[in-house]
């Protein structure tokens, strides 16, 4: 038979029915559950103190033994002292420890003995605790890495891309994309993007547009995956299915996404224009820069009206009048110009004075002294 006995000594803190009615039966339940507790804490520390206690006693008893042999076997004369107080110090340590066992003894029959309550009836056999971890993001990549990734990318897919920019209806873009779910990513939203700058410079206006419709798409599904935290490639079937079934308030921010995006590339596509033409004439004017770096045009369009009119006719009579009329040193000045842009080439003569020093005084000399001679020799 089965001996139910075990269960008649339990202890709890609500195993009466009734109370006194002036008795607060909740505080009287709670009192007896934290004077229980703190029982239990109590000969928990007991117990704790006399399993240290007949460690310790122990350990002094192998020391004190061990000691007891080594001077056993050394048969000196004078530690026969120390041997006899060694013997003496060792049984009182054996008594020591009996009476450790003892007490140690007695804690045991004495838990044995106490009643069952909630925090002893059962234990757990085992215990497992699971964390649902986000997974730790890799490490965001560097400018050379994702343009290393997008040139890599492209060079191996460009052709799908393309074919993927110039389709129109949502269910060829949803088959196209279901046969080749590795262009859902960043790379095909950023070369599509490119290439509408690029079809805009060219001025392919019609075609931009049809390519910015395919870019808007990828750029709404890389949107909604990002949303929903899943891969862009598990949710664009997603997409399509809202876009088709979309009420009127989604098509409205799809159709003003898009234009949105076609005046950015338009802006884009003019900002590259207008630096491609700046970069043109900047290098035009580093080739026209004459012997002294000026340029040309520059010069010519701030000499006074007199002479610009004489390199227009290019008369150079009409220029040594012209140098004549002027105040010396702004005729100094402005050949000088002239010169280093490259407008005034000197003759040999003049180009020998230049070497030998003379320079500007020399040429402004030599025009006013040409001047003078023709004047002289005129009836």
């Amino acid at each position: 038979m089965v001996d139910y006995s075990i269960w008649d000594h339990i202890e709890v803190s609500d195993d009466e029915d009734e109370t006194h009615p002036n008795i607060d039966t909740p505080s009287l339940f709670r009192w007896r559950h934290q004077a229980r507790v703190e029982r239990m804490e109590q000969f928990q520390k007991e117990k704790e103190e006399v399993d240290k206690g007949c460690r310790d006693c122990k350990r002094k008893l192998a020391e004190c033994q061990k000691k007891v042999k080594e001077l056993e076997l050394s048969g000196l004369e004078n530690s026969k002292s120390e041997l006899q107080r060694l013997q003496a110090e060792a049984q009182q340590l054996k008594k020591e420890e009996r009476s450790w066992e003892e007490k140690a003894e007695s804690l045991r029959k004495k838990e044995k003995n106490m009643p069952w309550n909630v925090d002893t009836l059962s234990k757990d056999g085992f215990s497992k605790s699971v964390f649902n971890v986000k997974p730790e993001k890799p490490g965001e990549e560097t400018e050379e890495q994702k343009e290393k990734k997008h040139k890599t990318f492209v060079e191996k897919y460009e052709k799908q891309i393309k074919h993927f920019g110039m389709l129109r209806r949502w269910d060829d873009s949803q088959k196209y994309l279901s046969d080749n779910p590795h262009l859902v990513c960043e790379e095909t939203a950023n070369y599509l993007v490119i290439w509408c700058i690029d079809l805009e410079v060219e001025e392919k206006h019609a075609l931009m547009e049809q390519v910015a419709h395919q870019t808007i798409v990828m750029q709404f599904i890389l949107e909604l995956a990002k949303s929903l935290k899943v891969d862009p490639r598990a949710c664009f079937r997603q997409f399509f299915t809202k876009i088709k079934t979309a009420d009127q308030q989604y098509m409205e921010g799809f159709n003003e996404e898009l234009e949105s995006f076609k005046e950015r590339v338009r802006g884009r596509a003019k900002a590259r224009i207008e630096r491609a033409i700046k970069e043109y004439e900047e290098e035009e004017q580093k080739k026209r820069l004459g012997p002294g770096g000026l340029d040309p045009v520059e010069v010519y369009e701030s000499l006074p009206s007199e002479l610009q009119k004489c390199f227009d006719v290019k008369d150079v009579q009409m220029l040594q009048d012209a140098i004549s009329k002027m105040d010396p040193a702004e005729a100094k000045h402005h050949m000088q110009r002239c010169i280093d842009s490259g407008l005034w080439v000197p003759n040999a003569r003049v180009a020998e004075g230049a070497e030998k020093g003379e320079k500007t005084e020399g040429v402004y000399e030599e025009l006013k002294k040409e001047s003078c001679e023709e004047g002289q020799g005129r009836p």
